[in-house]
């Protein structure tokens, strides 16, 4: 998932937000206000700094919060902050903190704890791929560059609940990213106290948001979100404990669900078609991206040529509608639909965009360009290991491009590796791979929250791509053009447009998800960018 630079236009958000319904096939019970539910992936790290899985984010979504919460149609609700003023050339924020809020090892949420959460998340340090969302808040662009140290970031603590922030330009949808984890406070006495540790149990970590984690130690498939006693809203929590299993076979959900073990269960393309249109059934779409990135210090995948044959073997009708499936989207864009639409015409970005023919399932001219590229490399065959993660789905993704690729290029082999996700992550934030599966989700609605991870010094930029014409025009979005909505859309579709004429990545899918939701859950907020889950005001009827 991801966060991108700021950008200086208000966003179109075309987040959308699903009260859950279902049947009455319940695992829960109205009396203990508990509900189990499914996810597909392990955690990691709940270390906000650190962390770039969307488990993780959903977890810190509610066992913290920030200076706002993120609510129906990603509402800016009320937070740690209980007003806030902006200066008139709209550079300047003063928040007022809540005097009530506190940690649950009893420390008080002071504006210095989002002081320090903000400089250790920049501190290169700290090595975290979000630094650079805090770009356009005065020197963080040169703290991540290691031109200037974390403690000249234009953010301050005047008192004990008063934060200051400066900005270096406008952002207009800056309370947005503010409801994001990533822009959380954190305790520094417990980061001192865990160091290492810190984040990477339930144990070691503390909490100021509606829940508390617990039963989490690092590796297990299994945690609970419960009800914190201390938090200051904690009157209009009514759920007393989420409980979350990972699943990673949707026939063992489904089969769960049916016994009234859990009252959420993801359901795979086959059980979502067999079981039609029922009215327990609920689809999620999502902001987001999955596509194939080459690892370009590898000579083969340095080719152009090379990478666009692999994209024409691949029919993205059928991986989307019978491979994938639960809701997925055929695309021929890395931007996802849905997401934002033009400040002129307001039609959707991707109608903007004009893809090319190697974005087109094409086996004849694949062969074509395959065999002028190894030409050009000097090679006849080629082999290479497709890294992906261990859910079920993705293991179906990767057996069908396999066989979709070795079918169309006979001289190519390909060996799969499917691994836990957080295993994943790791290589392919070491660059410790030849060719991945990835993906990128929204965190606010605008196509730059995409395009930016492209650019050369973005370090989720797995793959390496680096285009100076394409940094050039992301530049103009976030600078010159910051201000002109018309001209900086136009920059966003020209670099969308290049990064796919050269086949920086293969874009493969926009996700979607069907779920089983049981009838008795009610006000669970969903929203398809930035942290999903809300479970604030959800409750058991």
């Amino acid at each position: 998932m991801g966060l991108s630079h700021r950008v200086t236009m208000a966003s179109v958000f075309a987040t959308v937000s699903l009260i859950l319904v279902g049947c009455g096939n319940s695992a829960t019970s109205s009396k203990k206000q508990s509900i189990t539910t499914s996810t597909d992936t392990e955690l990691s790290t709940i270390d906000l700094s650190k962390t770039t899985s969307i488990s993780a984010f959903n977890v810190l979504n509610n066992v913290d919060e920030g200076l706002f919460r993120l609510g129906k149609n990603s509402e800016v609700q009320p937070g740690i902050a209980t007003d806030s003023k902006v200066s008139n050339d709209g550079k300047t924020y003063t928040f007022n903190l809540r005097k009530n809020a506190k940690w649950s090892n009893g420390d008080p949420v002071t504006a210095q704890d989002f002081v320090y959460s903000w400089r250790r998340t920049l501190d290169p340090k700290t090595a975290s791929q979000y630094g650079y969302l805090f770009s356009g808040i005065k020197n963080a662009d040169k703290i991540q560059n290691k031109k200037a140290a974390p403690s000249t970031l234009g953010v301050k603590a005047e008192g004990k609940y008063k934060l200051v922030v400066n900005l270096e330009q406008k952002i207009p949808y800056f309370k947005l990213l503010l409801g994001f984890p990533v822009f959380f406070p954190q305790d520094s006495k417990a980061v001192a106290k865990y160091v290492s540790k810190y984040g990477t149990t339930a144990k070691t970590m503390v909490y100021n948001g509606p829940f508390t984690l617990s039963g989490w130690n690092g590796t297990n498939l299994s945690w609970t979100l419960k009800k914190n006693k201390d938090y200051w809203d904690k009157g209009k929590v009514k759920l007393n404990s989420i409980k979350f299993n990972v699943v990673k076979d949707p026939s063992t959900g489904l089969n769960l669900y049916n016994q009234k073990k859990l009252d959420m269960a993801q359901l795979s393309a086959t059980q979502a078609k067999q079981m039609g249109n029922k009215p327990n059934m609920v689809s999620r779409k999502q902001s987001s991206s999955y596509y194939i990135a080459f690892n370009q210090k590898i000579k083969a995948f340095k080719n152009k040529k090379i990478r666009q044959a692999i994209s024409m073997a691949i029919n993205r009708d059928t991986l989307a509608n019978k491979v994938v499936g639960g809701g997925a989207v055929e695309t021929d864009s890395f931007v996802s639909k849905g997401l934002a639409v033009s400040p002129k015409s307001k039609t959707d970005f991707t109608k903007d965009v004009t893809a090319p023919a190697s974005m087109k399932y094409n086996q004849a001219e694949a062969r074509k360009l395959f065999k002028q590229g190894m030409k050009e490399v000097g090679k006849k065959q080629l082999k290479f290991t497709l890294l992906n993660v261990d859910t079920y789905d993705q293991k179906q993704l990767s057996e069908y491009l396999q066989s979709a690729i070795e079918k169309t290029l006979p001289q190519v082999k390909v060996s799969l590796n499917n691994i836990p996700g957080q295993t994943v992550l790791s290589r392919q934030a070491d660059q410790d791979f030849q060719v991945t599966v990835a993906n990128w989700f929204a965190d606010f609605s605008d196509p730059v929250t995409f395009l930016n991870i492209l650019t050369s010094k973005n370090p989720s930029n797995i793959s390496k791509w680096s285009n100076k014409q394409y940094d050039s025009l992301i530049d103009k979005t976030n600078g010159v053009d910051g201000s002109k909505p018309e001209a900086r859309w136009q920059d966003m579709v020209d670099a969308q447009n290049l990064a796919l004429k050269e086949q920086a990545i293969v874009p493969l899918y926009q996700s979607g998800e069907k779920w089983l939701i049981n009838s008795n859950i009610k006000g669970i907020v969903y929203n398809t960018a930035g942290a999903n889950y809300n479970y604030k005001e959800a409750y058991v009827k």
